[in-house]
């Protein structure tokens, strides 16, 4: 049996930057039954360890009425940065939109 894969479910998984010091991520279900099942299977603890970031610092915030789930984070390198890898927080959403519900 093949586990499904967040882009499976959802509709879209977008991010973006949020700031110089933080990225977001936001998970479109487009169904409420996409919705349900990103709520129950998608663990912070898991997304946190996936970003290499502390739990403790990550944002979820849940959105019913639009069926969308939103994920904030710090950034690993401050926006511009000589190591800031990717300076508009868009390549963020295809590591996400991999993993296995």
């Amino acid at each position: 049996m093949t586990v499904p894969k967040l882009r499976d479910i959802v509709q879209k998984v977008r991010s973006k930057n949020a700031g110089p010091f933080w990225l977001t991520i936001d998970i479109f279900c487009g169904s409420e039954e996409a919705f349900q099942a990103v709520q129950t299977k998608l663990k912070t603890d898991a997304v946190a360890r996936l970003y290499g970031a502390d739990s403790q610092l990550l944002k979820r915030f849940e959105m019913p009425d639009l069926n969308v789930v939103k994920i904030s984070l710090p950034r690993p390198a401050t926006q511009g940065a000589i190591d800031d890898r990717d300076m508009h927080g868009a390549s963020w959403a295809a590591l996400l939109a991999e993993m296995e519900l």
